[in-house]
């Protein structure tokens, strides 16, 4: 047998189930937890073991799954499972994919997002040559049951309907999740049968065939809740809750102040340094970094985007997808960034979109400003010098630079760079009728009342 510590390792996520319970045109494991699909979670974890080769085998919803993997996992490759004819039948289906692996293969779900990194570890350091999943299930129910024996070696599984009592006493059951050496998961995927109910091909059958073989089979026992497999919206929204819990007890053990942890929301890659502050009813959405030191005041929204040390966020501000904070910026209330860089020392107090745009050191943007960046077709980018002032109401039509130092007026429309230390007014100028007002208003009262 290869050495434990140095085998290659491969990983194979069944993600082909139509999943008829969530009663949606969505593939099941697009679903979201944390933000992010449910394959996010399996290909996160198949990561940790740093695999030779990761393989997801599709089949409902195909080109959407292919689609997303490729954005999750661009070194992922995809297998194809056609007709849905039962978990050996899709492992059979990652074989060729596996042509030329000797290492330990090892099957996820694309529907279970909580198998932890340690877990896997056990499943890929095990000197049997075939290891089940197991839990110790706090209502057994209609799981499989795993049989063993005083050494802890797998005997078979049992499904519940073919169980007797004695066996439906057993409280191991089995996950589904399966390891083995790729040469053994060949050999014997290749001589399932399909003699059932279902007529299908059941990956389960393994670890016997193995054991008639004369190999060994054990179990590697979890937490039940990592084995938790998502079936329908209800249990979609206990993993939700799940996930939720763990994240903000892990963030409030690495020293991150959560003012009411309950009400922030955590994406699967969430990424908070220590000391840092998240305020009430925050939202991170894939992407997110916040390094130590900076504050998210509530109802803040952010996504893709990166937060430096002594910068302050909030409330009620949005950062969208290559939003870039320097240090000690502010964004302040109602302010709303998207692929923008944000130098050190920037204030961005109140009710102000800047997309596309550079803002350099210490500039102060007055409320109200807009960068003008889309003309319908295309993205054109703002570039906003060191110590500048950009005056309330000023709308910025991209492309267009404001130098260092330079001032714009409040209420103007700027269209044309700026240099250095000048002032920039582009609005019209005020006209001033005495009485006109009055009479004006005299005027509309009088309509009003023959109407009425």
């Amino acid at each position: 047998m290869a050495d434990q510590e140095n085998r290659d390792i491969a990983v194979v996520i069944l993600a082909a189930g139509q999943g008829s319970r969530m009663l949606s045109d969505l593939p099941k494991v697009l679903h979201k937890v944390g933000a992010v699909p449910m394959v996010s979670h399996a290909l996160a974890a198949a990561r940790s073991l740093n695999p030779a080769r990761t393989i997801v085998v599709a089949g409902h919803g195909a080109e959407a799954v292919t689609k997303a993997v490729a954005k999750l996992d661009a070194e992922a490759q995809i297998a194809l499972q056609t007709e849905q004819l039962g978990t050996g039948h899709a492992v059979a289906q990652a074989l060729p994919l596996l042509e030329g692996f000797d290492g330990r293969v090892i099957v996820l779900y694309g529907d279970t997002p909580f198998i932890s990194e340690d877990t896997l570890a056990a499943l890929a350091g095990h000197d049997a040559d075939v290891i089940v999943l197991g839990f110790e299930a706090a209502d057994p129910g209609r799981y499989g049951r795993l049989v063993t024996d005083a050494e802890g070696n797998l005997l078979r599984i049992v499904e519940f309907k073919d169980a007797d009592d004695a066996t439906r006493a057993i409280r191991l059951c089995n996950s589904g999740v399966m390891a083995a050496d790729a040469a053994l998961l060949r050999q014997f995927v290749g001589q399932l049968g399909n003699d059932n109910a279902s007529g299908e091909y059941y990956l389960t059958d393994v670890p016997g065939l193995a054991r008639d073989a004369g190999h060994r089979a054990a179990v590697v026992t979890c937490d039940e809740a990592e084995t938790l497999g998502v079936n329908s919206r209800t249990e979609l929204a206990k993993a939700e809750t799940i996930f939720q819990t763990r994240r903000r007890a892990e963030a409030l053990a690495d020293g991150i102040t959560l003012t009411a942890p309950d009400t922030v929301f955590f994406a699967l890659d969430t990424r908070i340094g220590r000391d840092a502050i998240i305020g009430p009813n925050v939202v991170f959405g894939p992407g997110v970094t916040i390094e130590s030191e900076a504050e998210v005041l509530a109802f803040c929204h952010l996504e893709g985007c990166h937060v430096s040390s002594g910068a302050t966020v909030g409330p009620f501000a949005r950062l969208r997808p290559g939003a870039e904070l320097g240090g000690d910026v502010h964004v302040g209330n109602f302010v709303e960034i998207k692929n923008s860089v944000l130098d050190e020392g920037v204030k961005v107090g109140h009710l102000t979109y800047l997309g596309d745009a550079h803002v350099g050191e210490r500039t102060n943007i007055g409320a109200g400003t807009v960068t003008c960046n889309y003309d319908g077709v295309m993205k054109h980018r703002t570039e906003i010098g060191r110590d500048a002032f950009i005056g309330s109401d000023t709308m910025l039509v991209a492309p267009v630079s404001i130098g260092d130092g330079a001032l714009t007026g409040s209420g103007s429309v700027i269209t044309q760079d700026v240099p250095a230390e000048a002032l920039a007014l582009g609005r019209a100028r005020q006209v001033v009728k005495p009485g006109l007002a009055a009479r004006l208003f005299q005027a509309l009262r009088e309509a009003k009342a023959k109407k009425g």
